[in-house]
């Protein structure tokens, strides 16, 4: 028992929150609100120093009600009005400390002149319910403040007068409808936020799904376009020679087979990133359950990609300058598909024709371009979407791509990829 009164009273001066942090706005409201209470009750000591009031108490009885005279009584009251408004500008940051000073000065107060200080201390009271961060301190001090101050004063002469009793019940309950309005308003524009932003969210995962589906589609088109492609035409010159060069037929069909595998090999890349969470979730057993996938492809293995392409009959070149440096794979994934993407097209629309592959890194920016010499016209129209795709991935990483035909014959295809500076 004694160790629980003990952990209260140490408790009491614990704050149960931060001490509010007024406004500029705040402040300003406080220091006018203290210098208008403190002029009002100043002039109502100047006005009333030295009366001497006669109130009949009852029929043939009269009371007679001194207030101090001279000028140390002036001076006196002037310094109870200053100091019990002065210090309601201070209401907001040290509403407790307030409190105390107000009703010290209200204690002080001469109970003839108690308007003087109570509506300061009426203030004071306010202030310290509501923005004091020490609750138990507040909930003991306000019961003591009050009872202090409405037992010192005097059926005589009433601190509130008669005619203002009906507006001490009016402002109050006006105040309580003006702050039950605003809490409504608020609460129907938290509202109207909280749908507006469930809304934002919906759209938000909208275009996220979207564009999830665009990075798919294109990684699907990279692969399977540019691997078939590449097996379908080894796949008929197999079967142009089979009778007449078994052999060459033979390798023909062995191209087939490593594009096959090398888009597999893909495919499992790409399809183990869209499914590796779930599938490491339903195994949730051990390494043997989590399938690692293979790292994408990027510049080191160009030498690779143009392998397979010349393998299925196109002669490609593959000039590097600059001094290579590693960069971020998806950087180095978004230019390895532009080399595969602008082959791909090549061997599918330009049959004959002989290609040219150049990857620059420059100081501030990677340049890659592929061209060819043109030739037969081969294969449907393309839809442009291998294009179209290998734009938005380039735009990732803030980087352009431009195309057309050359003067001299034959298609160009080049990328530009800002590097950061190392």
């Amino acid at each position: 028992m004694r160790e629980a009164a003990r952990r209260a009273v140490l408790g009491a001066g614990l704050p149960s929150g931060p001490p509010l942090r007024p406004t500029r706005r705040a402040w300003r409201f406080d220091v006018l609100m203290a210098l208008a209470l403190a002029v009002t009750t100043v002039y109502y000591g100047i006005d009333n120093a030295g009366n001497v009031v006669v109130r009949e108490i009852a029929p043939g009885v009269r009371y007679v009600v001194p207030r101090p005279a001279g000028t140390g009584g002036l001076v006196f009251m002037v310094a109870l009005a200053v100091v019990a408004s002065g210090a309601l500008a201070l209401r907001r940051r040290w509403p407790l400390a307030v409190l105390c000073v107000v009703t010290a000065a209200t204690l002080a107060t001469p109970h003839s002149v108690s308007r003087l200080t109570f509506y300061a201390f009426v203030v004071a009271v306010y202030s310290a319910a509501v923005y004091s961060p020490y609750r138990v301190a507040t909930l003991a001090a306000l019961p003591v403040s009050v009872v202090l101050v409405g037992t010192t004063g005097s059926p005589v002469t009433p601190i509130v007068p008669n005619e203002y009793i009906a507006l001490l019940i009016l402002v109050p309950m006006a105040v309580a409808a003006v702050g039950l309005r605003t809490w409504k308003l608020r609460t129907d524009e938290g509202r109207t936020r909280l749908s507006a932003l469930e809304r934002e969210q919906a759209e938000a995962l909208r275009r996220a799904v979207e564009h999830e589906r665009a990075r798919i589609a294109r990684e699907l088109h990279d692969v399977v376009t540019h691997n078939v492609s590449v097996m379908i035409i080894q796949a008929g010159a197999a079967r142009k020679i089979m009778g007449t060069a078994p052999e060459q037929a033979g390798e023909a069909l062995l191209a087939v087979e490593a594009g096959g595998r090398a888009a597999m090999t893909e495919l499992r890349h790409v399809m183990g990133l869209l499914t590796m969470d779930d599938e490491g979730a339903e195994a949730g057993a051990g390494p043997a359950d989590t399938a690692v996938p293979a790292p994408q492809p990027g510049l080191d293995q160009l030498e690779t990609l143009v392998g397979r392409v010349r393998d299925a009959g196109l002669p490609v070149g593959l000039n590097v300058t600059g001094p290579s440096r590693p960069l971020p794979p998806g950087l180095e994934l978004a230019a390895y598909r532009v080399v595969q993407e602008a082959l791909t097209n090549t061997v599918k629309h330009a049959s004959g024709a002989t290609a040219a592959v150049t990857v620059e890194y420059g100081p501030k920016r990677l340049r890659v371009e592929v061209t060819d010499t043109g030739g037969r016209p081969g294969g449907a129209a393309g839809s442009g979407r291998g294009l179209i795709g290998l734009r938005e991935r380039l735009a990732v990483h803030g980087g352009s791509l431009n195309t057309g035909r050359r003067l001299t014959g034959g298609y160009r295809v080049e990328a530009l990829i800002p590097l950061e500076t190392p």
